[in-house]
């Protein structure tokens, strides 16, 4: 049935629509849509009568009877709300009228609410599930709860939020939903806590603690049912918390954060840190083990730490959103130490964290190339693995600088957490490692661009390498870490920057010599070009002129491009050999016939370019 995704879902979209108001004006619709789907809503012009109850009948039938009186639940808590909100931010506040009104259309929604709980009692009638059952018990508390909170009986109010609680926390363990953990920090904690504090409980406890104290446990019926979803629902010391105090010790009472010691009051981060410990005894045994040898399996040993790790940070941050919400300073002592803690456990949760980075890039963070060519094989028929290509060479480069970016994104994001910024020396000691992982991460490009037989860009790469490993072994040869650190995490033994720090001045030196070869290379192929200088003009001379190769001598016979000749009318002016005799012949013929005009033709040939002029 879903009850309380239906809800949730419902809420979360009025929403996204506008305020309680318009989230009351929609109920209203879809409470009409779906009378008239069911066939029971009054018929246009029809005489209004009192609608029949909804039996277990009716919602073994059908389901969406069960909807039908969850939106009329949450139709009456929806005017409630609008009301709250509307009056709120009035000077006056909620006077006693208004908050008699809020009361009983509070009172309406929850009796809707226990309705539906009772119809889904019947099981065999309804076909409900245990779940169902639980949940609608859980909506029915919170809106009593509610209720209790605006008559300011805080006594029933904590009684029934710790109901919901319970319920909530334990269908949360058995169906992994993100639904139940939203509404246990939003509103039934908050509730939860502030009804605590005007009982005058002490801010130690903490909140499930509180919630077991006040929880029904003579309803046997409702014990066994929440202890079927969880087992650990109603133990003051769950079998987790007893099973880490077996492996891991007991549960901490104080925790160390650069010499400074503070106690941990919140129950909660005490049995999240208890966590901690144990799955950190877990991984180092696993990682021990002669069965995890891949960097994956390596990795996914690293997921219960990481959980247990961000779960300590989560109560830590809970505990200060109450102390804030209460009112408290930060100057208070409870604040600073809670800050304190907070530095410390999301410290070790980065740890953890770049700590599964490192086993991922490889042996020796990533320093040494796993050649997969060179592994031999004990099956005899089994043949030799082949060389990976380059382009599979590129890509698992690629996907290391992926993996060093990100542990250099997790050194960014301590500087952050609270009091880091004051301690200079702690700064140091953040930069020798940030520089120890950029000498890692500036190594993986070299090697990529080696591949692309580009020496010279690989060199440049190398070289600011060494300078940052030989910057982090600087300061990490004085470091307190004596051995390599079993788990890897954000610890960096000297022993591990001196490895890193010779093999980069060696790889330098041996690249130098590379580029050498290469550039001596370079000017054999520019030197060994036979052509002469004339014919290599449109060439710029790198390695300067070779005067001993000017021209070609002696001069071979070649066919040159020139411009066709085109012959006009000076054709008849060139004098080519063998026309003597012709021009002799048409003189004498000329001078016989016409003498005085071949002489006056004479005379104005003269005249002119080419006979043309005056």
């Amino acid at each position: 049935m879903e009850i309380t995704k239906y809800v949730v879902s419902g809420r979360d979209n009025a929403k996204l629509y506008g305020d309680y108001a318009t989230y009351r004006s929609q109920l209203s619709t879809r409470i009409q849509t779906l009378r008239k789907r069911l066939g029971i809503a009054t018929k246009p012009r029809a005489k209004y009568t009192t609608k029949a109850p909804v039996t277990a009948e009716d919602i073994g039938r059908n389901h969406e009877f069960v909807h039908l009186l969850l939106l009329t639940s949450e139709r009456a808590w929806a005017h409630a709300m609008s009301m709250r909100e509307v009056h709120a931010t009035e000077k006056k506040g909620i006077t006693g009228s208004t908050r008699s009104h809020i009361i009983s259309r509070l009172h309406k929604a929850t009796i809707y609410a226990n309705d539906l709980f009772k119809l889904l009692g019947d099981k065999a009638g309804t076909g409900a599930k245990n779940e169902d059952v639980l949940e609608a018990r859980a909506y029915a508390a919170s809106l009593t709860g509610a209720m209790e909170f605006e008559k300011q009986s805080w006594e029933p109010c904590v009684k029934s939020y710790s109901v919901a609680r319970i319920i909530y926390s334990a269908l949360a363990t058995a169906t992994k939903s993100d639904i139940f953990k939203d509404l246990l920090s939003d509103p039934v904690d908050v509730s939860i806590r502030y009804g605590a504090y005007q009982m005058r409980m002490p801010r130690t406890v903490a909140v499930p603690a509180i919630a077991r104290k006040f929880f029904p446990r003579e309803d046997s019926e409702l014990v066994s049912q929440v202890e079927e979803l969880d087992a650990d629902a109603l133990n003051d010391q769950p079998t987790k918390t007893r099973e880490a105090a077996e492996t891991g010790g007991a549960v901490p009472k104080s925790i160390t954060w650069r010499s400074r010691t503070v106690d941990l009051e919140d129950a909660a981060i005490a049995t999240a840190l208890a966590s901690v410990n144990s799955a950190a005894q877990k991984l180092s045994e696993t990682l021990a083990s002669a069965k995890t040898t891949q960097a994956k399996d390596k990795a996914a040993a690293y997921d219960d730490i990481l959980i247990s790790s961000q779960d300590a940070v989560d109560a830590t941050k809970h505990a200060i959103d109450e102390l804030v919400a209460e009112g408290v300073g930060q100057g208070d002592k409870r604040i600073q130490s809670l800050q304190i803690t907070r530095t410390a456990v999301s410290y070790d949760m980065v740890s953890w964290r770049i700590g599964r980075n490192r086993v991922m890039v490889g042996e020796r963070d990533g320093a040494i190339i796993e050649d997969s060519a060179t592994k031999t094989t004990k099956k005899k028929n089994e043949k030799p693995a082949k060389e990976e290509g380059t382009g599979r060479k590129l890509a698992h480069l690629r996907e290391k600088a992926v993996l060093y970016d990100a542990i250099l994104q997790s050194l960014d994001s301590i500087k952050e957490l609270p009091g880091v910024a004051a301690d200079s020396v702690f700064l140091e000691e953040l930069k020798s490692k940030y520089d120890y992982f950029s000498a890692l991460k500036c190594l993986t490009i070299a090697r990529s661009h080696s591949l692309l037989s580009n020496p010279l860009n690989a060199l440049a790469l190398l070289a600011r390498a060494s300078e940052k490993a030989s910057a982090a072994n600087l300061h990490l040869s004085s470091s307190m870490d004596t051995s390599d650190s079993s788990p890897p995490n954000i610890s960096v033994s000297p022993s591990e920057a001196q490895f890193l720090k010779e093999l980069l001045d060696g790889e330098v030196q041996r690249y130098r010599a590379l580029v050498e070869l290469f550039n001596l290379e370079s000017k054999q192929k520019t030197s060994q070009s036979t052509q002469p200088l004339v014919e290599r003009l449109n060439e710029y001379p790198a390695a300067g002129v070779t005067l001993t190769n000017l021209v070609a001598y002696p001069p071979k016979l070649e066919p040159v491009p020139v411009k066709p000749l085109f012959f006009d009318a000076a054709w008849n002016y060139i004098e080519y050999p063998g026309r003597e005799v012709e021009k002799a012949a048409e003189k004498e013929i000329k001078d016989n016939s016409t003498p005085a005009k071949g002489a006056e033709q004479t005379a104005q040939q003269k005249k002119g370019w080419f006979g043309f002029g005056r």
